[in-house]
């Protein structure tokens, strides 16, 4: 059994936990106040350790709905040059092997692995000239300074990153707007008229639909 199951019949505890873990700066208090429940009760259940571990398995769940978004945000980094978006892909991925051992051997290394028998320093000469060494043009460098172009290519990921989460984060506001006007209409209850509304609008207009949905049931 999961560590959330053991609270699905509990949906305070249920409500607590989602909040905990998708809202990492939430306080004791103030889901005790969005639960209507003593604060002192949600510190007793942060000391439960069941508890603890069915908020950091909600994390984790959400974390990883969120990995492809986030992946899909550095491709596209990546596809536009950014070395350090690529990097991050790649080692995601597994395809990045971080360690590469490369051995190049000097003219006078491959003389002396080199299966001849010397009798004379003429032999020395006739094996060197026999020795292929071939001139490595290496490509043009840009003159740029690559710790700034790193730094720059970190904070492109970052911003992506960014961007991405707060685009997930809205649509999820949507999401949860729209839930809430449904539950409105079933329950009876007029929309807000403001499309901005306060968060004390906002709150007593949840609470009135809590409310309604309420009657409807008894």
């Amino acid at each position: 059994m999961s560590d959330i199951a053991k609270f699905k019949r509990n949906p305070m505890k249920l409500a607590a936990i989602d909040m905990f873990a998708l809202q990492p700066l939430v306080t004791a208090k103030e889901v005790a106040k969005k639960l209507n429940i003593s604060h002192h009760t949600v510190h007793a259940w942060r000391k439960d350790p069941n508890f603890i571990d069915a908020c950091y398995e909600r994390y984790m769940i959400e974390f990883g709905s969120l990995l492809p978004s986030v992946l899909n945000s550095m491709i596209r980094e990546a596809q536009a040059g950014n070395v350090q978006a690529g990097r991050l892909v790649l080692e995601h991925s597994g395809k990045l092997v971080k360690n590469i051992n490369v051995t190049v051997d000097s003219p006078f290394e491959k003389f002396l692995k080199a299966d001849v028998e010397i009798e004379s320093d003429a032999d020395v000469l006739d094996v060197m000239d026999a020795v292929d060494v071939e001139d490595i043009k290496l490509p043009d460098r840009k003159e740029e300074n690559q710790n700034l172009r790193t730094k720059k290519e970190k904070k492109a990921c970052k911003n992506a990153i960014k961007t991405e989460k707060e685009r997930l984060e809205y649509n999820e506001k949507q999401k949860e707007w729209y839930r809430w006007r449904k539950r409105a209409e079933k329950a009876g209850i007029k929309p807000l008229k403001n499309r901005r509304p306060t968060p004390a609008q906002r709150k007593d207009w949840q609470n009135e639909i809590i409310k309604a949905e309420s009657s409807q049931t008894n």
